[in-house]
């Protein structure tokens, strides 16, 4: 029998509240390794992330590769670990991993819904409350200390009391909202719109693969009415899918701006799939499987009591309070038609974020990680990839664990270190790239020279 009864209800001003230890805004690479990490350590913790959906950038983008995970060299090492120890295996025992030789290191392909799966069923297995669709609108503060964290959602309105931050954002939302300074380039920084195409001779996929189809779109974009001349495709091995990254739309960082760019994206991507079928036989049939979510790179960023140089991100050398490490190339998206490259000499070369440039300079339990911590528009370009946001995530946890009560500016660096000792310092072989061997480095070799 249907239940027919109801009630009537009116909207009231009541603010639902919620006490936490530690705040994470964000649930992308970084916000979720930082809240997984601070669950695990104990902390009370709330994930606050904007969208209906986990994984930020790292799922919904639909970008089908983590770069800056591995060392450089002809037999790369796995450099980052913790929580995404877990997400690594649960996507290789899918069959849902596949690495490659890209920019003398190795990058990961793998499959963003399955990696989506995963964040959600790692977050239900913890003590961490997760609020989606929450969208951030102010911030309350005593003196250096932000006390609790105002979101909007489709249900009504939450208050989350807490202890410390984490700004996992993207765009440093939460110090923004704070009223605290905040950077933003002068010059604009590109984004893309990754798309997903399917339907594609899979037989004559050395056509496309790789870098090779820029040297083709350099020569014929105008034709087509594109922007970008550069750019790859990598198709996935033993599906008939591949992850498209040959477009650039602006970021700009106005609602309405933001929403045409968001379109103009998606103009962008139909005129590359026209491209692809026109230029490319094995194409003739293919189709975009799905539009990602857009792909955004540089917007706002912290003050922080340190800014990230690209003069330290050159030298390698290693600061006193390091939490993160990568050996990724500066990749820098400052024009519409493409990517400046400054790729570091040597295989073993490799740079580092310190604590100082995660850490708001005007708050004392506030701190950044990902691609909003403190730096110069260079150095941001390489520490902003996926694996040192991983690195990112967790040291942010621990920096708040450490800290307690006190200023995050004041903890004991030492501890902080010995906590991170496997970031900073090991290197290890993972069983997915055992495959890789002179072919791989062949075929890197031929992409560099197209």
């Amino acid at each position: 029998m249907i239940d027919k009864r109801t009630r009537i209800v009116r909207k009231t001003v009541d603010t639902q509240k919620i006490d936490a230890d530690i705040c994470v805004v964000g649930a992308g690479a970084a916000g979720l390794m930082a809240a997984l990490t601070s669950a695990r350590l104990g902390r009370r913790t709330v994930l606050l992330e904007a969208m209906p959906t986990l994984g930020g950038q790292l799922v919904g983008t639909l970008l089908g590769t983590i770069c800056g995970l591995y060392s450089n060299g002809p037999k790369p090492r796995r450099v980052t670990f913790g929580a995404v120890d877990e997400m690594l295996r649960y996507l290789d025992a899918a069959k849902a991993l596949h690495s490659r030789r890209a920019l003398n290191s190795v990058v990961l392909q793998y499959d963003e819904t399955l990696c989506g799966r995963w964040a959600e069923e790692a977050l239900s297995n913890s003590t961490v409350e997760v609020v989606l669709g929450a969208v951030l609108r102010e911030v309350k503060m005593e003196g250096r200390q932000v006390t609790a964290l105002l979101v909007t959602t489709r249900w009504g309105d939450l208050e989350v009391r807490c202890k410390g931050v984490v700004d996992a954002s993207g765009d440093a939302t939460v110090a923004w909202h704070a009223g605290l300074e905040v950077r933003e380039p002068t010059t604009p920084h590109w984004g893309t719109q990754m798309v997903t195409i399917e339907n594609f001779d899979r037989r004559a996929v050395f056509e496309f693969d790789g870098f090779r189809v820029a040297r083709l779109l350099k020569e014929k974009r105008n034709q087509y009415g594109l922007a970008r001349e550069d750019g790859f495709i990598f198709a996935f091995p033993g599906r008939n899918i591949a992850t498209v990254n040959l477009t650039h739309m602006p970021n700009p960082t106005d609602p309405i701006g933001a929403s045409r760019a968001t379109l103009e994206g998606r103009d962008q991507a139909d005129k590359i799939l026209e491209f692809l079928r026109t230029e490319f036989p094995s194409m003739r049939d293919a189709r975009i499987r799905a539009y990602g979510l857009p792909g955004i790179r540089q917007t706002r960023w912290f003050v922080s009591a340190h800014q990230l140089s690209i003069e330290e991100v050159r030298s390698g050398e290693r600061p006193q309070d390091a939490v993160a490490r990568c050996s990724w190339p500066v990749e820098a998206h400052e024009t519409a038609e493409g990517v400046s490259w400054e790729k570091f000499d040597g295989d073993d070369h490799m740079h580092y974020v310190p604590l100082r440039s995660m850490v708001h300079r005007d708050a004392d339990n506030l701190v950044a990680a990902g691609r909003c911590i403190d730096g110069d528009s260079a150095a941001l370009a390489s520490v902003r990839v996926m694996g040192p946001c991983f690195a990112m995530g967790q040291a942010a946890a621990h920096a708040l664990d450490i800290g307690g009560t006190r200023s995050v500016h004041e903890i004991d660096i030492s501890q902080l270190s010995a906590r991170l000792r496997p970031n900073l310092e090991e290197f290890r072989k993972d069983p997915w790239t055992d495959d890789l061997g002179e072919d791989e480095i062949a075929r890197e070799r031929e992409d560099a020279h197209v």
